[in-house]
C-alpha cells in the first residue's frame, strides 16, 4: 500500500475507531456510576475526550499497522476503573457494567448504518456522499467487531465478566482464574484463524440485518 492510500485509509477509519473505543469505555463508567461506583468519574474517565481513554499501542499503533497490512482489526483502550465493592450486588452489577460496552458498540453500529443510508440515498449525488458512505461502513465494521469480540466468554473480555456474573459463586471463582491467560488465548485464536471463523458469521448476520432494516 503506497503512502497516499495509507493516508486515505487512516482518514476514513480514524474517527470511527476513536469513537468506537472511546464510547465503549465511557459506557462502562457511566453504567458503573449509575449503579453506585464513582471510581471512573473521580478519575476523569467519564469524559468523551478520546485522550482520556487512548492507549498508544492498542488504540493508535496496532490498529494503524493492521489497517496497512490488511490483518484482523484489533485494538483496545485504557480500561475504565471499576470497583465492584461499591455495588449493592457486586457480581451481578459488574456483569451489567461489562455488558454496557458491547451494547454501546451495537448502538453505534446502528447509527453508522443510518448514516450510510443517508450517504447512499439522500447524499448520493453530492461530493460528500461517497467518502461518508466509506466512513459509515468503517463505523459499522469496527463496532460490530468490538461488540462480537468483547462478548466472547473469555476473561478479561466483557463476555468473560458477564459469564462470571451469571455463574454460581464457586464456579465463577474458578472461571475468573482464566483471566491472566486470557490475552494469550485470544492471540492464539487470532493467529490460528479460529477467532475469525467464529466471529465473521455472526458479524455478517448482524450487518445483513441492519442493512435490511435501513434498506441499504
Amino acid at each position: 500500500m503506497n503512502e497516499e492510500n495509507i493516508i486515505y485509509v487512516i482518514t476514513i477509519w480514524a474517527l470511527p475507531v476513536l469513537l468506537a473505543i472511546t464510547l465503549h469505555e465511557a459506557a462502562h463508567g457511566w453504567v458503573a456510576k449509575y449503579l453506585g461506583d464513582h471510581t471512573a468519574r473521580l478519575q476523569g474517565r467519564l469524559s468523551l475526550n478520546p485522550l482520556r481513554h487512548v492507549d498508544l499501542v492498542g488504540t493508535v499503533i496496532l490498529p494503524i499497522v493492521l489497517l496497512v497490512i490488511g490483518g484482523f482489526m484489533f485494538g483496545w483502550a485504557k480500561p475504565v476503573p471499576v470497583d465492584p465493592r461499591n455495588f449493592r450486588k457486586p457480581r451481578e452489577h459488574m456483569a451489567i457494567v461489562a455488558l454496557a460496552g458491547p451494547m454501546s458498540n451495537f448502538i453505534m453500529a446502528v447509527c453508522w448504518m443510518g448514516l450510510m443510508a443517508l450517504a447512499k440515498q439522500g447524499l448520493a449525488n453530492t461530493w460528500i456522499g461517497y467518502p461518508l458512505s466509506l466512513m459509515a461502513q468503517a463505523g459499522v465494521t469496527i463496532n460490530l467487531i468490538l461488540m462480537v469480540l468483547n462478548l466472547l466468554p473469555l476473561p478479561p473480555l466483557d463476555g468473560g465478566r458477564i459469564m462470571v456474573g451469571m455463574l454460581k459463586p464457586a464456579l465463577a471463582l474458578k472461571y475468573a482464574r482464566i483471566e491472566p491467560y486470557g490475552f494469550w488465548i485470544l492471540l492464539a485464536l487470532i493467529f490460528t484463524g479460529v477467532l475469525g471463523r467464529v466471529m465473521w458469521p455472526v458479524m455478517s448476520f448482524l450487518e445483513s440485518l441492519l442493512r435490511s432494516l435501513f434498506g441499504v
